[in-house]
């Protein structure tokens, strides 16, 4: 029981860093966009 309830929360965890990955790509605000002018050191 308790490996299935892990399992769900990490499923669940997963599925909330996805979306919040396509709400931002809708949105415009990228990690890096290939832009050297504006990198964070990504690369």
């Amino acid at each position: 029981m308790g490996t299935i309830l892990v399992a769900g929360g990490l499923a669940c965890i997963v599925w909330l860093v996805i979306r919040s990955m396509i709400r931002d790509k809708k949105k415009g605000k990228s990690g890096c966009g290939g832009d050297c002018s504006r990198c964070r050191g990504c690369h």
